[in-house]
């Protein structure tokens, strides 16, 4: 394939973030959830059966409002985050904001949980949920993960969940971290990340792009993109138990051989 002009890439770049604008944008406009992967794949059942089939317990799904909750996720971020009360945590790609309300509530009216998402709908969506719950301390801003709006040295946790992977540009999600996060700060991703080099045919499916796939980077290149950044105590963990949530979400495609959820952790050394 031939070297891609600068142009050329940032065309690409803008042609895969709309591919996945409009596709998570008709997500928020459904009563049900999407396919990212869902709790959409015939006999799935509800969204929240899958996030308890991917890590959430039954407290944490109850403990949202109705709707905040797609099935968007592919994995708990919570569960490696130890958020703390009056800490200021960012959730990347917060979508309807289920992870958002989990991690306001953990860090209470002295924290703040800030969401960005690129989707004008989702935004929406999550603002809409937020008036229900009457949390004071959790806020919604559009945005792309890429260009973060959000200040300098402010943040002390980042979660994300199923969202690097659509990036076209993940360097610039990690070096955009890196930025917000305050020295000493942490990353609590769950993500897909792919096992092995993925097939040119696959990597052009848009859809399975959509669908948090197609685009997830190898476990390599994480570690590599996050040591870039400036991150240290570097952790990408494949869960070999997701292969099974991956078969039942692309059934007959293979791809349990090919992607998987994990965690990935580093942090912002205090001192650069």
């Amino acid at each position: 394939m031939k070297n891609l002009q600068p142009n050329e890439t940032i065309i690409n770049q803008d042609r895969v973030r709309q591919n996945v604008r409009e596709h998570y944008g008709r997500i928020a406009g459904e009563s049900g959830c999407g396919c990212s992967p869902t709790c959409c794949t015939p006999g799935a059942g509800s969204a929240d059966d899958f996030a308890r089939k991917i890590g959430y317990d039954t407290t944490q799904t109850t403990d949202v409002p109705e709707g905040a909750n797609l099935g968007l996720g592919c994995g708990n971020p919570h569960a490696i985050a130890a958020l703390k009360p009056g800490q200021t945590v960012l959730d990347l790609g917060s979508g309807a904001g289920f992870d958002a309300f989990l991690a306001a509530r953990a860090v209470g009216a002295e924290g703040k949980v800030i969401g960005v998402d690129m989707t004008p709908e989702m935004i929406s969506r999550a603002r809409a949920n937020a008036a229900k719950t009457g949390l004071a301390n959790v806020e919604f801003r559009l945005g792309e993960i890429e260009n973060l709006p959000v200040a300098d040295a402010s943040v002390d946790v980042i979660l994300s969940n199923c969202v690097i992977n659509l990036s076209p540009d993940k360097a610039r999600v990690f070096a955009e971290s890196f930025r917000v996060l305050k020295p000493g700060g942490r990353l609590a991703i769950s993500d897909v990340v792919a096992l092995q080099p993925v097939p040119k045919a696959l990597r052009e499916d848009v859809q399975l792009h959509a669908s948090c796939a197609s685009g997830s980077a190898l476990v390599s290149e994480v570690e590599t993109m996050l040591r870039e950044a400036g991150f240290s105590d570097i952790r990408v963990t494949p869960k070999p138990e997701s292969s099974a949530v991956i078969q039942q979400c692309f059934p007959g495609k293979g791809l349990e051989d090919l992607f998987a959820s994990a965690t990935i952790e580093a942090v912002k050394p205090l001192r650069a």
